[in-house]
């Protein structure tokens, strides 16, 4: 397994939708941020499933070291 590359130093604010899937990229090197596009393959690491509890703004990390993944932890001011 490879580590992941930091997309960016800052959290995704994004608003999610009650109920839909959304597949956090956790390798860091999907073009479309912060949900992954396939760009995983071969890297071992998988994108995370979040499914949405309502519909709200989440912040979704971006440094990809999150230990709360697929949310932002704060863990971007240590890196």
């Amino acid at each position: 397994m490879s580590d992941p590359v930091i997309a960016q130093k800052e959290p995704y604010a994004m608003t999610v939708e009650e109920g839909q899937n959304y597949f956090w990229c956790a390798c860091g090197k999907s073009a479309k941020q912060p949900f992954c596009d396939g760009s995983h393959k071969g890297t071992g690491i998988t994108p995370v499933k979040y499914t949405a509890p309502r519909t709200q703004k989440v912040y979704f990390c971006g440094c990809k070291h999150s230990i709360n993944k697929p949310m932002c932890d704060g863990t971007h001011g240590k890196i």
